[in-house]
């Protein structure tokens, strides 16, 4: 017996045991090719009407849900169909995709049916997937919607972000089918909101009184508890007099207490919402020393500014920024480089900078091998909106040995999808000297170069060539206003004015001040400059038009502050707390 026991524990010494890496890969795709092929499937699950044949077995590794069912004494775990009741069968043909592939689709209609499935079958990843997806995808037409989904389900982020973006437009939702469907509840959270952006408390009231119309016999008698949370000390003597008469107010039976209410508004200070201090403001940000966190808010006509702190981004360090934008919608947007190029988009009422997609930044040097000695590249980084969307656009020179090549990229951002993507091919060829700048203006984006000008119309990801400015242009700064594009040199020789309707061009009287690094901007329907020194101060000139001349304004505090890009970004800024 003894040597016997020996043999056997030599044979377990000499043994060794395997693992395939790449076993699951297999087994999941093989799975995947069953159920694609029809094959071996054992149960039918009804939904909506629709026929889903599958596999008991994977449903049930998949899904808690399942494998309760099939593993009880339920009777669904002996039929040959079930029947699925309260799901959507387009979800659940996302669903079954998932549990065969590891892969969800998330729809931007169906997110919703979608997280309610999901929530049935117990699959937590495909409800972590659709609550982010929420979360980043809020907008006007659907935080209503996401608000009234999110408090059902208890998702505190996409419920805090819905709400935040419900009182950003709130001006534009109240006046929505959809804000009529809420709960008085959820209508008073809304309206207690410090960061309500409204200019006046008046908007709040109308709000209430349409709310309370669209079905005046249930919602009448909410009147009493709704109007504490209307701030009425914000509003004018007459304003109150006027909510007073109103039909709403003589109607109610709480009507002794309304009058109440509003006579408080003459003594009580309760806190401004945010919209009503809100305010136009040019964005610096500083890209010069040892804090590059900073970024500058100014209103050139007031001359108030606030300084905001950015952070680090989430990155070791403060990154560059390399370029920045306020798009038409009052979304600021800002790109800055680590390792890749990251794009952050500021939510307003949240104050915080939420970070979006990535991307790797090109440059021709991999092409251009053979241009070893002292080669560099020379870029132009440009973030612009044209027509509703965020594009990349950059021109990149390598200059070595008294040869230059150039490159140039235009990536177009899909806010859905959180993806960049490549556009336009062929592209323009901008000149080889580091003097190409682009705008964007109406539904085109324009490449201004030293002798041509190239027009970029994003529905057909198409360029042409449009009337090139008359003289060597050598363009620095530029900035769209109204139908016109305005353009200079580093020296402000000229001032070129593009007409995009009469595709012409014509000239403004030349700066004659000294020659300083100009950066052009338009605030509020004026055009403005700000100019940099040798000694990194930066001083702020409106041009009157009526006079042809530049005046001063004022020099920045506390500087240096760099610019972004070609033009300097404008923003209505909600969190204003002046420094000067």
């Amino acid at each position: 017996m003894a040597a016997a026991d020996q043999e056997n524990q030599d044979k377990a010494v000499r043994s060794r045991s395997y693992k395939d890496a790449d076993y699951r890969v297999y087994f999941f795709d093989n799975i995947g090719e069953l159920q694609k092929d029809g094959v071996l499937q054992d149960v039918v699950l009804e939904v909506e009407g629709r026929r889903f044949p599958c596999h008991r077995l994977v449903l049930s590794v998949r899904s808690p849900y399942f494998r309760a069912m099939f593993t009880s004494d339920m009777a669904e775990s002996r039929q040959k169909t079930v029947v699925l009741q309260d799901i959507n069968a387009d979800a659940f043909e996302e669903i079954l995709n998932y549990v065969y592939s590891g892969t969800i689709n998330v729809p931007q209609d169906k997110v919703q049916p979608l997280y309610q499935a999901a929530d049935l079958l117990q699959l937590d990843y495909v409800k972590n997937a659709c609550r982010n997806y929420m979360v980043t995808n809020v907008d006007s037409s659907s935080c209503v919607d996401l608000y009234r989904f999110a408090d059902f389900y208890s998702l505190d982020a996409v419920q805090n972000r819905s709400l935040q973006c419900i009182c950003r437009f709130f001006a534009e939702v109240s006046n929505t089918e959809k804000f009529y469907s809420l709960s008085v509840n959820q209508l008073t959270e809304i309206i207690s909101y410090d960061k309500l952006n409204v200019k006046e408390e008046t908007t709040v009231w109308e709000a209430v009184v349409r709310w309370v119309q669209h079905s005046r016999e249930d919602r009448l008698h909410h009147l009493p508890s709704i109007l504490p949370h209307i701030r009425f000390n914000l509003m004018t003597s007459d304003d109150r007099a006027a909510i007073l008469d109103h039909p709403l107010v003589k109607e109610n039976p709480g009507n002794s207490e309304l009058r109440n209410l509003a006579v408080v508004g003459e003594t009580s200070d309760p806190q401004r919402r945010v919209g009503m201090d809100a305010q136009e403001m040019v964005l610096l940000f500083r890209t010069v020393g040892t804090d590059t966190s900073q970024v500058l808010c100014l209103n050139p006509r007031s001359k108030q500014y606030m300084t905001y702190r950015h952070g680090r981004l989430g990155a070791q360090r403060t990154p560059d920024v390399l370029a920045a934008t306020v798009t038409r919608n009052n979304d600021i947007y800002i790109l800055v480089e680590k390792s890749t190029v990251l794009l952050f988009q500021y939510i307003h009422l949240a104050n915080v900078w939420e970070k979006k997609s990535s991307f790797y930044r090109e440059t021709p040097e991999h092409s251009y091998h053979q241009y070893t000695e002292a080669a560099r590249s020379i870029p132009s980084d440009v973030l612009i909106e044209v027509d509703g969307h965020l594009y990349y656009l950059a021109v990149h020179i390598l200059s070595a040995s008294r040869k230059r090549r150039i490159s140039m990229v235009i990536k177009k951002y899909q806010c859905l999808t959180d993806q960049w993507q490549d556009c336009s091919k062929p592209k323009p060829i901008p000149d080889k000297q580091p003097c190409n700048v682009a705008v964007s203006s109406g539904k085109h984006l324009y490449l201004i170069t030293n002798t041509e000008m190239h027009r970029y119309d994003p529905s057909q990801d198409t360029w042409c060539k449009v009337t090139p400015p008359s003289t060597n242009l050598e363009p620095c700064t530029a900035v769209a206003m109204g139908t016109e594009i305005f353009c200079t040199d580093v020296a402000i020789r000229k001032i070129s004015v593009y007409d995009i309707e009469a595709d012409s061009w014509s000239e403004l009287p030349a700066w004659s001040g000294p020659n300083l690094k100009p950066t052009l901007f338009v605030f509020e329907g004026q055009l403005y400059v700000c100019m940099h020194d040798d000694d990194h101060d930066e001083s702020i000139y409106v041009y009157d038009r009526s006079d042809g001349a530049w005046k001063y304004l004022l020099t920045l505090p506390d500087g240096p502050w760099g610019i972004c890009g070609s033009t300097l970004p404008v923003a209505r800024m909600y969190v204003y707390n002046p420094t000067s």
